[in-house]
């Protein structure tokens, strides 16, 4: 399999960006698409590949934005092509519940290897990563007979009505959305750049405030599932502080809650391993994953403790499209590709090049007027800056959304994110061609000294 772009890895500006093309085609979108469907880059793309995207006025975009974690082996991955191509050939559905297929049950034996711990494990498939959350709140459910369900200030689990109430954050995700589901709590997260003591002290004392919480507040005896993020990717990129993790692990286990890890955003070699849990050696009794499996099409999943996973009855879970045929073909290409060209490795250079840079344009902007660099944070290729106001920790979303105006107008997809909009986040393709990387890098900070 040759792993070589059919694109040509150079960016290209031959109009405005958006270019003519891309405004009639928004203009179109504005009347036929709905209005809560929003764009980030109205900049219509017509192929892309390796490090990034050609639109439809012949502009080439260097990549950072991956499709929000999904394309981490580029697109249009060569294995991913064939086997896809090959699939759809072959049949395009047939329902899994009603006349299976091999595809899905390789899918899930690959799942079952790939993801931590060396216990017995059971794997289903679904659509997205909200239908994954939901179900692993189902099959938690079933296996504890409890009901309650804690989740963290700035997670995000999804659009649904159940993942909405999962998610923190009101603005865009939930405000008009209600009621949410009952029986959801949220408790503290070891955000330690924000954390009101210091750093230092954000590990220990966030894991004793939410421990404290579910005790107090709700009884763990009363708790079907711990949910966490291993890495939060909409709430700003925010790693928990080191031994946060391993000491709610452990007071799951000791109480009999189910411990699930959403590596939706953060799995298959995103931050130098395959998965964020990896990095402490967290072994969840569920992980859910979806966004970079298939190398772009829609496929998610929940694998689990196979006392868990088959706690759930039979007919109790699945979906007319759920593991879909060429989804599970693209997702078997996309993880031979993440092997062969050992992503997880990639991921890791990608991350050592962008944290030296943007810790160099910390310094190179500390006595800015207008704002500063609060911390660069992130692991592999999953990267972010947080931007505050001169003098303090408050929050700067006005020059995040300006640094990235900037950005998109000289062709350098960058994304936006954080429970205060002031968190530029980077995820650019495992795939990304070390030139480009470098040249987006050198667009951040030409944009940062334009401020």
């Amino acid at each position: 399999m040759s792993a070589a772009p059919q694109l040509p890895q150079e960016r290209r500006l031959v109009t405005a960006i958006p270019g003519p093309k891309s405004q009639e085609l928004q203009a179109r979108k504005l009347g036929a698409v709905a209005a809560g469907v929003g764009t980030t880059l109205p900049v219509y793309v017509a192929r892309a590949g390796g490090g990034v995207l050609e639109d439809v006025d012949g502009n080439t975009l260097i990549d950072f934005g991956s499709g929000i974690a999904v394309t981490n082996v580029g697109n249009s991955a060569p294995a991913v092509v064939a086997k896809a191509t090959d699939q759809l050939a072959a049949f395009t559905h047939t329902c899994f519940m009603v006349t299976p297929y091999e595809g899905y049950v390789a899918v899930a034996e690959q799942l079952n290897e790939l993801t931590p711990g060396d216990h017995e494990k059971r794997t289903a498939l679904f659509n997205s990563g909200a239908e994954a959350v939901e179900n692993a709140v189902k099959i938690a459910r079933s296996y504890t007979k409890r009901t309650a369900v804690v989740v963290f200030d700035h997670g995000y689990h999804g659009r649904t009505n159940l993942t909405m109430g999962l998610t923190a954050k009101n603005v865009p995700y939930k405000q008009g959305f209600g009621p949410f589901a009952p029986e959801i709590y949220r408790v503290p997260v070891a955000y330690p750049y924000r954390w009101l003591t210091g750093a230092e002290n954000c590990a220990a004392e966030a894991a004793a405030q939410a421990i404290d919480i579910i005790n107090k507040q709700i009884g763990a005896d009363n708790v079907a599932a711990i949910i966490i993020e291993p890495i939060q990717g909409e709430g700003g990129f925010i790693e928990p502080a080191k031994g946060f993790l391993p000491a709610i692990v452990e007071y799951a286990k000791a109480n009999g809650i189910v411990f699930v890890a959403d590596e939706i955003q953060t799995g298959f070699c995103r931050t130098g391993q395959w998965f964020a849990c990896d990095d402490e050696g967290i072994v969840p009794d569920l992980i859910t994953t979806a966004k970079g499996i298939a190398g772009g099409l829609p496929l998610a999943a929940v694998t689990g403790r196979a006392e868990i996973m088959d706690s759930a009855p039979a007919g109790g879970l699945g979906g007319t499209y759920g593991g879909n045929p060429v989804a599970c073909a693209a997702a078997l290409g996309s993880i031979e590709t993440m092997k062969e060209l050992d992503l997880n490795a990639k991921a890791q250079h990608i991350g050592e090049v962008m944290l030296g840079r943007l810790r160099g344009m910390q310094e190179k902007f500390a006595g800015s007027d207008r704002f500063e660099i609060g911390e660069v944070r992130g692991r592999g290729a999953m990267i972010a800056i947080e931007l505050v106001k001169p003098g303090g920790k408050e929050p700067n979303p006005e020059v995040t959304a300006a640094v990235a105006k900037a950005c998109h107008a000289e062709g350098l997809v960058v994304l936006t994110a954080g429970t205060y909009g002031n968190v530029l986040r980077f995820l650019p393709p495992l795939v990304m061609p070390e030139h480009l990387l470098v040249e987006g890098l050198d667009i951040i900070e030409n944009a940062f000294a334009g401020i």
